[in-house]
């Protein structure tokens, strides 16, 4: 997914579940294995107005999530993708995500290999929040970096938790400022996320993700702007299915003059990590 549409799907993946009030009782984060295969949406569109456009795509998403709300949250993630132009080679990419996250938001360590479209260095780092909630990362690729971008910055799995609790209460849009370590590892998002009402009908991954038969779910489409320019359209806009244990579903990622699709073909629950008492 040309390489925002790695990070960002990782990003989506790695969720958490947020602490609801009594009489909303919290549904513990899954850990689990998915699997998505990639395409481009429509193929059969008009041709493209520019050669750089894709005209078709295939590829692979492999991502593993384990934790627990007392141990923090790891996630595995890799993706392979090639994508065929109207004129010109294939693009090809492969990103390798890798992050842990305390369990109550504190610091979150991250590792980002790229390899593709352009020559990327890896990025890798540590973002922590100091006792005023002002946001500090520390990175250490591609070069040494102390980086300040002030209170009110959620790292994914806060964000993750922000939209579940939303929709649990009804859905709606949510802004919020975004951390995830992507690009160069200097750069904060801008989102807008609108919550649907919550799913009744077997969805397109009901196939699939039967070991979720009876969790509700609530499609959600999240727009990513970057916070440092102005008046300007979103970079992408990311749409999928959440269910309420943090699982997402297929998805969908418009870049404006074409989208990709990533289906859910594979999802294994693993045992849960239970927390000490």
């Amino acid at each position: 997914m040309v390489p925002r549409l790695a990070v960002s799907v990782a990003a989506i993946l790695c969720s958490c579940v947020a602490a609801l009030a009594e009489t909303s009782p919290v549904l513990p984060l899954a850990s689990h294995r998915a699997a998505y295969d990639i395409s481009l949406i429509d193929p059969s569109a008009p041709p493209p107005t520019s050669a750089q456009t894709p005209i078709s795509a295939t590829g692979l998403i492999a991502y593993e999530f384990r934790g627990s709300a007392c141990e923090g949250y790891t996630s595995n993630f890799r993706q392979m993708t090639e994508m065929d132009r109207s004129e010109g080679d294939p693009l090809s990419m492969q990103v390798n995500a890798m992050s842990f996250e305390e369990a109550d938001g504190k610091s979150m360590r991250f590792q980002i290999d790229s390899q593709g479209l352009q020559e990327t260095q890896p990025v890798a780092g540590t973002a922590t929040r100091g006792v005023d909630d002002d946001l500090r990362v520390q990175l250490t690729k591609p070069q040494a970096k102390s980086l300040d971008f002030g209170r009110d910055v959620l790292f994914p799995t806060q964000h993750i938790e922000r939209l579940i609790d939303a929709a649990k209460h009804g859905g709606g849009a949510i802004q919020a400022r975004v951390y995830d370590g992507s690009d160069t590892g200097a750069k904060i998002f801008a989102t807008l996320s609108v919550i649907g009402k919550e799913q009744t009908k077997p969805g397109e991954d009901a196939e699939t993700a039967t070991a979720l038969g009876g969790i509700r779910r609530w499609p959600v489409v999240i727009s990513y702007f970057d916070e440092a320019a102005t008046d300007s359209a979103p970079e992408y806009t990311l749409s999928f299915d959440l269910y309420e244990n943090g699982v997402s579903g297929s998805l969908k990622l418009d870049y404006g003059s074409f989208a990709l699709h990533a289906h859910l073909r594979k999802l294994e629950l693993l045992p849960a990590s239970a927390c000490a008492k």
